[in-house]
């Protein structure tokens, strides 16, 4: 009888540590999941810079039009940025939408720097 006791009690012990890992493994999962989706927007996925408007921004914006007059052998004037979206891998991929002047007449431009 004292043997069935002593059985019963360990298999409680055990099915009680068992219910708390449980439930410390999805306390886990869900900060785990928390910090998942953190990394999603910010390695690989796409997220708002700072400003789109900021000295930074802007002269990437002017890199990509002179590289683009470069390339193409023609003239485009920088004008502005009219959306920018960071992408950050190995380093940082900006999605710009620009605004630049294409023989007087104001166009609107994707690029990736």
């Amino acid at each position: 009888m004292k043997m069935k006791n002593k059985n019963n009690n360990a298999l409680c012990f055990i099915l009680v540590l068992a219910l708390i890992a449980l439930v410390f493994q999805i306390g886990f999962c869900s900060e785990s999941r928390e910090r998942l989706t953190k990394m999603k927007t910010t390695l690989g996925g796409l997220s708002n810079p700072m400003q789109q408007n900021s000295g930074e921004i802007e002269s990437i914006g002017r890199f990509a039009v002179r590289q683009h007059n470069k390339n193409k052998n023609i003239f485009l004037e920088f004008g502005r940025v009219v959306k920018a979206k960071e992408q950050v891998v190995a380093g940082k991929i900006y999605h710009l939408t620009l605004e630049a002047v294409d023989g007087g007449k104001k166009k609107i431009y994707d690029a990736k720097v």
